[in-house]
């Protein structure tokens, strides 16, 4: 029997239009399942809208249409983008499909058959926004909701009740006994302070207006239509067929929920829950990314910087905006979205390093060898090069499985620079000179055999050009190559190189309009007599493509033979420890450095210091006094934002 994987993005609300988030979302799923089936597993891709509820009911009415017809005019277009996107999905699933409803029909009454479901009342606010109910002490300002800051409803009406207090401690072990059941860790910590602190029985109806799935029939109570995210939830389980034709119920448990970290708390706590009382085994992991914002700004229409991905796509290319997004963002943290980093990623990573290195292949073999490529004296010549290159690709995939996608890349790029370091170091040109053609040729199918591997393993973020690539190389990317070149590590046979243009052409200048905010000018300001003299002046755009975060040092340690120089263990809440090289030892001893909290510049490019890689600096200011480290007034969540 064949391994199975389910991939599941979340089912996307038609109260908008797709922006960037849902783009990021859907992008990581398509790349986990094209992966995954690159590796031979039987997968299952699930993606859709979910489409009941008071605010899709209120918009419609807003609109002069029916809940129907305005959800099918978001769903189409939540489709033809991930059409357009070619996203591989092998179900798109709507709520307000019949064998949707039927399903959650069955399970609301195996659950209320199995004593989970009792009726009483419900008095309290609830957010239409969220279609979240909120206690007083949860409110922001008396009446506020605490998640997006609009003003709640108080409502009191006849409802259904799920027991999820009698889920909690069972909640508590799946989180300790599955160490990766919530990626990323913090994630994860989150759910289970929020879990510890009490969980109350869950409200999963409602009287007061019509658009949701009805009770079964036998419940003989037709008021009643089940809450949202009862009835969302389930689709995990209806779109393979539960409650009706179940043969797709073989892809159960999912391998990977997707989520936004805004509805976590729904996945992580209300739906293992679900499952539990339904008696099905449990997602193996639920995982949550953070939010986008644009030039260091939150993204709102009233602002006019919401990103839309087609625009992105259509001016950037959708396979290099696919990379920037898997590439720019450690998997659970906010990204930040700008056309200066994406051109910036397209030139160097793409354009100098991958693309560039095709070219060099192309280039030199079809100088010394009329295009024909052989890989019979790549061992002789330079097995150093192939282990370190093996070495690398031998643990890479530890990171996709995590979603770890920014280190995923950051790893194949190393193995990239393995093969421009050789052609650099080796110089096949000289050797040419030299009469040394075995060897210059050895250097060139070196090159196309690390690339080659690099491809069928970019191939699920990047399923065009990699293809493009491989088929220069002589070869498909297929589940019987990946094993050929990735597991066996065979090598290339003799092929003849084929030629193909430039993959990723050098861009210059940003290629959409960008947003300019409001400026009003408020009084006239006089110019001061004496012109001051003023230095190295940036735009609010470029301070915003820094990236300042709170930190903090969980491990401090001398590097040996320096006398100024740290090395650092600090968690911005990534999951991951960061290491950063400090030289800061002449003010600080190690140990009066553990556990304190410091401002980190995070997206600064990793650097090597004394033969330790960096991956960040310290903020510090430094006068005739010395010098002093930059630090938060109060303790902050690793991770959070400065500025």
């Amino acid at each position: 029997m064949s391994q199975k994987a389910y991939i599941t993005t979340p089912i996307y609300y038609v109260n908008d239009v797709p922006h960037i988030g849902h783009a990021y979302t859907t992008i990581i799923a398509d790349t986990m399942a094209r992966y995954y089936r690159l590796k031979g597993y039987e997968t299952f891709f699930l993606t859709g809208t979910d489409e009941h509820g008071q605010k899709i009911e209120e918009a419609a009415k807003a609109r002069n249409k029916t809940p129907q017809a305005y959800a099918d005019e978001i769903s189409g277009k939540f489709r033809a983008l991930w059409d357009e996107f070619e996203i591989s999905y092998d179900k798109f699933i709507r709520t307000t499909d019949v064998e949707h409803k039927i399903g959650v029909q069955k399970a609301f009454q195996v659950m209320f058959d199995k004593g989970d479901i009792y009726k009483g009342e419900y008095e309290g606010h609830y957010c239409v926004s969220c279609e979240t109910f909120f206690t007083d002490t949860q409110l922001v300002d008396e009446d506020k909701c605490p998640d997006c800051g609009k003003l709640t409803r108080l409502v009191k009406e006849e409802s259904y009740f799920f027991k999820l207090s009698k889920y909690q401690e069972d909640l508590i072990k799946w989180y300790n006994n599955d160490e990766k059941c919530v990626l990323p860790k913090g994630k994860k910590n989150e759910v289970i302070s929020f879990v510890k602190q009490g969980l109350r029985d869950l409200s999963i109806t409602r009287t007061s207006f019509d658009w949701g799935v009805k009770l079964p029939s036998s419940m003989n109570d037709d008021k009643h239509v089940m809450y949202v995210w009862l009835d969302a939830l389930l689709n995990y389980t209806t779109a393979l067929g539960y409650g009706t034709d179940e043969k797709h119920m073989e892809f159960w448990p999912a391998t990977m929920h997707l989520v936004g970290k805004d509805i976590l708390r729904f996945h992580a706590i209300y739906w293992p829950a679900f499952l539990m009382s339904l008696g099905l085994s449990l997602p193996k992991h639920v995982a949550a990314h953070g939010w986008w914002t644009r030039n260091g700004e939150k993204m709102s229409k009233s602002k006019g910087n919401v990103v839309n991905p087609k625009e992105v796509a259509d001016a950037y290319g959708l396979e290099n905006f696919r990379y920037f997004m898997l590439r720019e963002v450690p998997f659970g943290q906010d990204g930040d979205f700008s056309q200066k980093a994406l051109m910036d990623r397209i030139n160097s990573d793409l354009g100098n390093e991958l693309g560039n290195l095709l070219n060099r292949i192309i280039g030199m073999s079809g100088k010394y060898s009329n295009g024909v490529v052989n890989s019979k004296d790549v061992i002789t010549f330079h097995e150093s090069e192939l282990r370190a290159a093996d070495e690398i690709l031998k643990t890479v995939e530890n990171n996709l499985q995590e979603l770890q996608t920014n280190r995923y890349l950051e790893e194949l790029w190393k193995v990239l620079s393995i093969a421009n370091q050789a052609i650099t170091v080796h110089e096949p040109w000289v050797k040419m000179k030299e009469g040394k053609t075995e060897q210059a040729l050895a250097l060139v199918a070196l090159v196309s055999n690390i690339l080659a591997r690099v491809a069928i393993l970019l191939h699920p973020i990047m399923p065009k050009t990699t293809a493009t690539i491989t088929k220069a190389l002589g070869f498909e990317i297929t589940t019987a190559t990946y094993d050929k070149f990735i597991v066996r590590k065979s090598f290339l046979e003799e092929f003849t190189i084929e030629k193909v243009p430039p993959l990723f052409p050098r861009i210059e200048e940003e290629l959409m309009e960008k947003s300019e905010p409001v400026v009003e000018v408020v009084a006239p300001v006089k110019a001061p007599k004496k012109e001051a003299k003023i230095e190295s002046i940036i735009t609010i755009d470029q301070f915003f493509e820094t990236s300042l975060k709170i930190g903090t040092i969980v491990e401090a340690n001398v590097l040996e033979g320096s006398d100024r120089l740290l090395k650092l263990s600090v968690d911005l809440g990534e999951g991951r420890l960061r290491q950063i090289v400090a030289g800061i030892r002449e003010y600080y001893s190690p140990e009066a450095l553990i556990n304190t909290q410091v401002c980190v510049v995070a997206n600064l490019k990793p650097a090597t210091i004394k033969g330790l890689v960096s991956e960040g600096m310290l903020l510090a200011a430094k006068d005739k006094e010395g010098l002093c480290l930059i630090r938060p007034e109060s303790p902050r969540k690793n991770g959070a934002s400065i500025g």
